[in-house]
């Protein structure tokens, strides 16, 4: 019956939210922890190198020809006003990158890199597992030192090459001022085709943040694929369709993109439990684009190499991206995203606005049919169809539509997921302050107080919401607040700002139809 279809809408609807947010709460991938970081120096003395792990051959081990190889590694800085980052004769390969503009938990440079990587940074290697050329010091051209990058729209270049046992490689890296991409130019004759890998967790930042994926991506044609890593129990293999391969967490990550067409790529575990991922390319001379940086989608997307799909954006991301816009232009008008996601949140209302009212009246009417209704069930319990009729009849004699209550929820279910994901994802909200106490929008409460008076709203929104629930469905719901006060506890602040602007929204909106209605002639 409709009134019964009323109440399995509203329970459907709330149990939806309640599965999507306690995923969140208990599901979420928990944040790496941070391991203990070394100052981007030069001068300063290496960590002491694994040789002994089963998936790399010793330097002994490969074979290279008198003079091809330098006594010593030689380490290179290279400095824009985005980024610094330490680059290696081993291989060619990185050793550090640190984000300037970015700050952790502790108030230093974010840093991209694991100082006990087991594979380093761009590494390279001939049969997709062994990845050997990072054991072997390349030669540095002539002349070339330490690059610093200061004014807008200078550029500079680095090159790596090696020569030995029938293999050339030379590797070419050009950087910009005003960039995080670089670009990666290899020349590799010898094999038939290469590998090279992002290494042990580049882009992977180990600060703290909720809801996001840390590990492995690949984009295949326009299909994100993630790989959680305690999952990847075989390897993964992807063919031409790949896209780019990247590594990530909530708000950063590096990615591999390859400019003109690759053989595969390949995701799969090490013996000590690291996820790598890697692309596989022909020999000959191969453009790729290289990216470590914030996941900032619309520099991304101005790159035009759909490196904006690494912002996970979700199932209703045709309904995010203009959302997400918004969010960003009331931010230019108001200078803080605390502000812009209430005007965000009054603006999403609006066009609803009608619906929503029409539907209150008509379970405020509902409500007030109740003992009306009750009577029909009693005297024709027995008869479902007949009490079906004049239940009909009941509805068309007061003009009331059983199902319109419930219409006005779900058709904001969509336009709620999409924001709710905007709010998640977005690294503008990231060390954002609102107002007193909330100084990271990204970030819990550290209070508790914005969960707390979330769910003083709810109680009294769910308080002035008619319904036509038996007395013990009633009380179940009554527990409802309670229990999305205790989910709401963990979540970013800009969550459950949203949330709570829209509780009192509903309640402001409810108290006018509330209002209106007792002025009319009652049922």
């Amino acid at each position: 019956m409709e009134e019964n279809f009323e109440k399995r809408t509203l329970v459907a609807i709330v149990l939806a939210l309640v599965v999507l947010l306690g995923y969140q709460y208990f599901f979420a991938p928990s944040p790496q922890p941070r391991r203990p970081e070394q100052p981007l120096n030069v001068a300063r003395e290496l960590p002491a190198r694994i040789d002994d792990r089963p998936s790399v051959p010793k330097a002994e081990d490969l074979f290279v020809p008198e003079g091809t190889m330098a006594s010593e590694e030689r380490l290179l800085k290279v400095e824009t006003p985005l980024y610094t980052a330490l680059f290696s004769s081993k291989g060619g390969t990185i050793k550090n990158w640190q984000l300037k503009n970015f700050r952790d938990d502790e108030g230093l440079e974010v840093v991209l890199m694991r100082t006990d990587a087991e594979v380093p940074a761009l590494a390279m290697g001939t049969d997709g597992k062994n990845f050997i050329f990072d054991k072997v010091n390349f030669t540095i051209s002539e002349g070339q030192d330490n690059i610093i990058l200061r004014n807008k729209g200078k550029s500079a270049s680095l090159s790596f090459t090696y020569r030995g046992d029938g293999i050339v490689i030379k590797r070419t890296y050009s950087f910009f001022s005003d960039n995080y991409d670089i670009e990666l130019i290899e020349e590799v004759q010898g094999p038939d085709n290469y590998w090279v890998t992002l290494g042990s967790g580049f882009g992977i930042s180990g600060a703290v943040g909720y809801g996001g994926h840390i590990g492995p991506v690949i984009l295949k044609d326009a299909d994100r694929v993630e790989i959680k890593p305690n999952k990847l129990k075989e390897p993964r293999v992807f063919g031409s369709e790949l896209k780019w391969i990247a590594q990530e967490d909530k708000y950063f990550f590096a990615s591999l993109v390859p400019l003109e067409k690759a053989i595969g790529a390949k995701v799969w575990r090490t013996g000590n439990g690291d996820a790598l991922v890697a692309v596989n390319l022909p020999a000959g001379k191969n453009k790729l684009l290289l990216y470590a940086g914030p996941k900032e989608y619309d520099r991304l997307k101005s790159l035009g190499v759909g490196l904006e799909y690494i912002v996970n954006f979700g199932f209703f991301s045709i309904l995010a991206q203009p959302l997400f816009w918004i969010l960003k232009l009331f931010y230019r008008v108001t200078g803080n995203y605390g502000w812009s996601i209430a005007l965000l949140t009054i603006l999403v209302r609006i066009p609803f606005i009608p619906l929503i009212n029409k539907g209150q009246k008509s379970m405020k009417k509902l409500q007030a049919l109740q003992p009306k209704m009750n009577e029909i069930k009693q005297k024709y319990k027995k008869d479902p169809q007949k009490m079906q009729k004049e239940m009909m009849e009941l509805y068309k004699k007061y003009k009331v539509n059983p199902m319109s209550g419930c219409l006005p929820m779900l058709i904001q279910i969509p336009v709620f997921f999409a924001l709710y994901k905007v709010l998640l994802v977005a690294i503008e909200l990231r060390s954002a302050p609102f107002i007193f106490w909330i100084q990271d929008l990204s970030e819990k409460d550290p209070y508790y107080i914005l969960p707390i008076i979330m769910g003083v709203t709810m109680f009294i929104q769910q308080k002035m919401t008619p319904t036509t629930m038996e007395s013990q469905q009633q009380k179940i719901m009554t527990y409802l607040p309670i229990v999305f006060t205790f989910l709401f506890l963990k979540f970013p602040s800009g969550l459950v700002l949203y949330w709570l602007v829209s509780n009192l929204l509903s309640i402001l909106q409810q108290y006018f139809v509330n209002r209106k209605i007792a002025r009319e002639e009652p049922v």
